[in-house]
């Protein structure tokens, strides 16, 4: 609610809160003492609890995270030469049913609020720069991609606003081609998120054509892949131009054939895989 600040101490606070990373309303030093301890009467920062963290020899990283009693669910770090990339859950579990998905296996339980979203974001910062002075030097995170659990566009309401605070200049401050959404079709949703974001888009197809996206990804009987591909294109055309990257699962003897791959065309002519 309103704690009656001046608007450039909302910029003060979340300055300090997504790109110092800092959890203490009492360190914040330059915001007023009366206005830290109204802070501290009424909120906190709070990150999701490890549960459990496994580490790879090539340096990628994943956590199992809590945010309540008894539902888990992922996030993933991969640093590459040029990039570090945090992959994140919208969702603890998923309703689409996805043929070859893990996920899909425990069903739905629940959406994630947009501070569990922007949460896994805010700790891995933590947990990757080590101390808020290194994270204050360089950035820790420089992409996000919302491909972990759940269907991103299926928690609109929560998904919407925790984007907004990845590209803010006062919060995490990170290039609308440096966050990427990726979804497996719902066409509603993309046109809508045409409307209120302007971030990369990325969409599971994983078949040429709708006879087999009809097993593979359930969504599809609802919405086929010419109803998928029209949007892609309105989104396109609404931010100005923006790529569309389609992501396909290699699922030997299923959808890995050389006359599969030659079928990409029936998809539309715009479509040039790479």
């Amino acid at each position: 609610r309103d704690v009656g600040s001046r608007p450039f101490r909302a910029r003060q606070l979340m300055q300090w809160v997504y790109k110092r990373a800092e959890p203490s309303f009492e360190r914040m030093t330059d915001l007023a003492k009366t206005f830290r301890a109204e802070l501290q009467e009424q909120a906190y920062v709070r990150a999701p609890e490890i549960i459990t963290e496994h580490c790879s020899a090539d340096g990628t990283r994943k956590w199992l995270l809590r945010a309540d009693g008894s539902q888990a669910f992922e996030m993933v770090y991969i640093p590459e030469p040029d990039r570090a990339t945090l992959c994140i859950s919208s969702q603890v579990g998923c309703a689409l049913d996805c043929a070859f998905c893990s996920t899909a296996q425990q069903g739905f339980n629940r959406n994630l609020s947009t501070a569990e979203i922007v949460g896994q974001v805010w700790l891995a910062n933590r947990l990757l720069a080590g101390t808020v002075a290194d994270l204050a030097r360089e950035r820790a995170v420089t992409n996000v991609v919302l491909m972990g659990m759940g269907e991103p566009l299926a928690n609109f309401r929560n998904v919407v606003p925790a984007l907004d605070i990845f590209l803010d200049d006062c919060a995490f401050d990170l290039s609308r081609r440096r966050v990427t959404l990726s979804t497996s079709g719902l066409v509603p949703q993309i046109y809508k998120l045409a409307e209120h974001s302007n971030v990369a888009l990325a969409v599971s197809l994983h078949a040429p054509d709708d006879a087999l996206r009809n097993e593979l990804v359930p969504i599809n009987r609802v919405h086929p892949i010419a109803e998928l591909l029209a949007a892609c294109w309105h989104y396109i055309d609404e931010r100005n131009g923006r790529s569309v990257t389609f992501e396909y699962v290699m699922l030997e003897g299923v959808n890995d054939s050389r006359a599969q791959a030659g079928r990409w065309p029936s998809c539309s002519p715009a479509v040039r895989p790479r």
